[in-house]
């Protein structure tokens, strides 16, 4: 069964929460801030994590930043009263997969929760689909439209991490710190050298295009 862990510090809306995803068949730990929630995910393996952004000691916000900084790669889904851009922008920033303003939909919530799982697995399965378009890490190819194109690791990669991801937003830094690693000598340009060449390959791609978001990164969106 699969496992969620929700970090909500209104009991109410915690409560309701774990009752609608145990009635949709998954496992749910309930915790009231991000600090307990760390605490949890040291101990127990969870699929998935939807967070509140205002909570005491620990919010959404440093709860993602500090597990993607230790390598947990599980999907957040951060629900707020926050609706601005601004915090949006900061959600994703910090590393969160998918974004939801209260009031909340618990139906919607739950086929968010399904979408994250379902692309969790694909990005374990080295595989990611979208529309026509088919990625193998395996043998770095992309394929769309019968034609298949081999690409340079960096480039794959690069592609890979913000196709995984499809709507959130990745800072040159993060791309840097993720595909060349940290002690990387090359500065944040590489990144934009490799993004650059990506769109040249793939201009006339039907199912995704590469997205510049001014001053802050990239992003892969759906055509």
């Amino acid at each position: 069964m699969l496992k969620i862990l929700i970090a909500e510090d209104d009991r109410e809306l915690r409560e309701l929460f774990t009752r609608v995803l145990v009635k949709n068949g998954y496992s749910v730990r309930g915790v009231s801030n991000g600090r307990e929630a760390l605490d949890a995910l040291d101990g127990e393996y969870f699929d998935t994590v939807i967070s509140d952004i205002m909570m005491p000691m620990l919010d959404g916000y440093e709860l993602v930043r500090r597990m993607r900084d230790s390598g947990n790669t599980t999907p957040v889904l951060m629900i707020t009263a926050k609706d601005a851009f601004d915090d949006m922008r900061l959600g994703f920033l910090s590393g969160t997969d998918d974004y939801m303003v209260k009031p909340v939909n618990v139906n919607e919530m739950v086929l968010r929760v399904g979408a994250l799982l379902r692309r969790a697995q694909m990005i374990s399965e080295r595989r990611q689909v979208i529309g026509g378009t088919v990625l193998e890490c395996d043998s770095l190819t992309v394929t769309s439209g019968g034609e298949t194109v081999v690409l340079p690791q960096k480039e794959f990669m690069v592609l890979y991490k913000m196709a995984s991801y499809l709507g959130r937003i990745f800072t040159r830094q993060q791309l840097m710190d993720d595909i060349w690693g940290y002690e990387s000598e090359s500065d944040t340009h590489t990144v934009d050298v490799h993004i650059g060449r990506l769109r040249e390959k793939f201009r006339d791609n039907p199912d995704f295009k590469i997205v510049t978001i001014r001053g802050v990164g990239y992003k892969v969106v759906r055509q």
